[in-house]
C-alpha cells in the first residue's frame, strides 16, 4: 500500500476520524457531540507533531509526508468542519455564508503557506519552531467551544457572536504577526480548560435542553 502507517501519523488520522464523526453528528442535529469531536480533534492535533518527533530515524519522505498529511487533515478538521457547525447553528444568511467562505479560504491559504515555509525551515534547521506566523488554524478547536459555552448568556446574540468570531479568526489566520508557540504546560492548561468547557456543554445543555434551543430556535428566528 502507498503511504505511511507507523505510529507517527496515528494521531493525525484519529483527528480526521473525530472530525468526520463530528460532521455526521452536525448533520443529524447532535451539536453537543459535534463540539466535543471538534475539541477532540484539536487535542489529537496538539500532540501529533510531538509524537512524530520522537522517531529519530524518520526519512525525508516521511517528514514531508507528515507535513502534507497534517495540513490536509487540518483543512477538514479545522476548516470545513467548523463551517458545517456554524452553518447548522444559524449562519445561513448571505453575510454569514460569505464569512464562512472567507474563513475556510483563509485557512486554506494559511495551511498552504505553512507547508512551503515549514519545508524550507526544516531544510535549514532541526530545531523546534518557537513562533507561528499568524494564528494557527487549530485554534478554532478552542475558540468555537468557548463561544458555545457562552451561548446561554449570549441568547439572542449567539449567532451574531458566531459571525464575529469566525470573521476575526479567519482574519487572524492570514495576518502576518508572530504568535508564540505554547509550552507543554500551557498546552496542558489550555486543553484542561477546553475539556471542562466541552464537558459542561455536553452535560448541562444536554439535560437542560438549553443548547438545543440556542442553536435551533435562534437560527429559525433570526434567519430570513
Amino acid at each position: 500500500m502507498i503511504g505511511f502507517y507507523d505510529y507517527t501519523v496515528i494521531l493525525t488520522y484519529m483527528s480526521l476520524v473525530s472530525s468526520l464523526i463530528g460532521m455526521f453528528c452536525t448533520f443529524t442535529g447532535h451539536m453537543h457531540v459535534a463540539i466535543f469531536c471538534l475539541a477532540l480533534s484539536g487535542f489529537f492535533d496538539t500532540f501529533d507533531g510531538k509524537v512524530a518527533r520522537t522517531k529519530k530515524d524518520r526519512t525525508d519522505a516521511q517528514k514531508r509526508f507528515g507535513i502534507q498529511i497534517d495540513s490536509l487533515c487540518d483543512l477538514v478538521c479545522f476548516g470545513a468542519f467548523p463551517v458545517a457547525i456554524c452553518y447548522h447553528s444559524g449562519m445561513r444568511t448571505v453575510p454569514g455564508m460569505a464569512i464562512l467562505i472567507f474563513y475556510c479560504l483563509a485557512g486554506l491559504i494559511r495551511l498552504a503557506y505553512f507547508n512551503v515555509m515549514e519545508e524550507e525551515r526544516q531544510q535549514g534547521t532541526s530545531e523546534n519552531r518557537k513562533y507561528y506566523q499568524g494564528l494557527p488554524i487549530t485554534s478554532i478547536a478552542v475558540i468555537l467551544p468557548l463561544i458555545y459555552l457562552s451561548s446561554a448568556l449570549l441568547r439572542q446574540y449567539f449567532v451574531l457572536a458566531l459571525n464575529i468570531g469566525m470573521l476575526v479568526t479567519g482574519l487572524l489566520f492570514i495576518l502576518n504577526f508572530k504568535f508564540r508557540k505554547p509550552t507543554n504546560k500551557e498546552l496542558a492548561v489550555l486543553i484542561t480548560v477546553v475539556g471542562l468547557a466541552v464537558l459542561y456543554i455536553m452535560v448541562y445543555y444536554r439535560w437542560r435542553g438549553i443548547f438545543q434551543w440556542n442553536w435551533r430556535s435562534l437560527s429559525d428566528n433570526l434567519t430570513p
